[in-house]
C-alpha cells in the first residue's frame, strides 16, 4: 500500500472514531429536535473530542478544528437522516398499497442508496479533514491510546 493511501486510511479511521464518539448521542435522539440544546451539544462534543485526543499532544487549536469539522459533518448529515426517514415512510406506503408498483419501489430503493453513498462521502471527508489536522505522530498516539482502551480488533 502506498504511503499516501496509508495516511488517508489512518486519517479516516481517526476522524471516524472521533465523529462516531462525538455525535452518537445526537443521532440517538433521532428526529426529536424539541429537546435539542445547541449549547449542550457543543459541550458534549468538546468533551468527546478532548477525551478522544487525550492520549495525544494535540493542541487546543487542533482540538477546536477537529470539533468544528465533526460539528459541520453532523449538521450536514442531519439532512441525510431526514431523507432516509422519508424514504422509509414512502417504502412502507408503497408496500401497503392495494397494488405493488415495482417501478416505484425501485425508485425509492435507488434514492435510498444515493443517500447512503452521499452520507458515506460526507463522513469520509470529515474523517480525512480531521485526520489532516493532526500530525502523523499524533494520529499514531491516538491509535495507541484507542487500542489500550478498546483492544485491537481483528
Amino acid at each position: 500500500m502506498a504511503k499516501l493511501d496509508m495516511k488517508t486510511m489512518i486519517a479516516a479511521l481517526l476522524a471516524g472514531s472521533l465523529a462516531v464518539g462525538a455525535g452518537g448521542t445526537a443521532f440517538a435522539r433521532g428526529g426529536d429536535t424539541a429537546g435539542y440544546d445547541p449549547a449542550k451539544f457543543q459541550q458534549h462534543l468538546e468533551k468527546r473530542v478532548d477525551k478522544a485526543l487525550s492520549g495525544t499532544d494535540a493542541t487546543a487549536e487542533q482540538k477546536a478544528k477537529v470539533r468544528e469539522i465533526v460539528q459541520a459533518a453532523f449538521k450536514d448529515m442531519k439532512a441525510f437522516r431526514d431523507q432516509r426517514v422519508e424514504n422509509r415512510k414512502a417504502m412502507e406506503a408503497a408496500m401497503q398499497a392495494p397494488t405493488i408498483d415495482p417501478a416505484k419501489i425501485e425508485q425509492i430503493r435507488t434514492a435510498q442508496m444515493k443517500i447512503a453513498d452521499d452520507t458515506s462521502k460526507r463522513f469520509t471527508k470529515a474523517m480525512v479533514d480531521a485526520g489532516n489536522v493532526l500530525s502523523a505522530s499524533q494520529r499514531q498516539a491516538f491509535f495507541k491510546s484507542w487500542d489500550e482502551r478498546f483492544g485491537k480488533r481483528g
